[in-house]
């Protein structure tokens, strides 16, 4: 089962306060428990809205509409992510109890959220045959 670990913006990331050196540390050996323990997939931290664009499609079939940030509403935004494969659910709320407050001033939020996978979107049989040979292609190319 794979979680995603969204951590919240707030004003201060949106901002562009950079994270202390304590905090960096601090997730550091956080995202070195979760290497050592086999679980990470990736984490990153993301730029402020405002070099972000975001995508609508404001019509069914209609043309796509490019908007550029920043975006207002810090409590909506995202500041980074973790992404780790576990067992169970309990497993996931585990790994995100542990995460360092990500902001560091008792303002972190964590949203927790499942990735779905591939047979509980569809039960197509060439639907799922597709989805196999590109992950399998995407895992040949990060090993080349």
């Amino acid at each position: 089962m794979r979680f995603m670990m969204i951590v919240k913006a707030t004003k201060d990331s949106e901002a562009g306060v950079m994270p202390s050196q304590e905090l960096i540390e601090a997730m550091q050996r956080y995202n070195e428990e979760l290497v050592k323990a086999g679980v990470l997939l990736a984490a990153d931290g993301l730029q402020a809205s405002s070099n972000a664009i975001r995508i609508s499609y404001p019509e069914p079939g209609g043309k796509p509409k490019v908007i550029d940030g920043p975006f207002t509403e810090a409590k909506e935004l995202i500041a980074g992510y973790t992404l780790i494969e576990v067992k169970s659910r309990e497993e996931a709320i585990e790994w995100a109890m542990r995460m360092p407050d990500p902001h560091g001033y008792g303002e972190g939020q964590i949203e927790l959220r499942q990735v779905f996978e591939a047979p509980e979107l569809t039960q197509n049989p060439e639907s799922l045959a597709k989805e196999a040979a590109l992950r399998e292609e995407l895992e040949r190319l990060r090993k080349s």
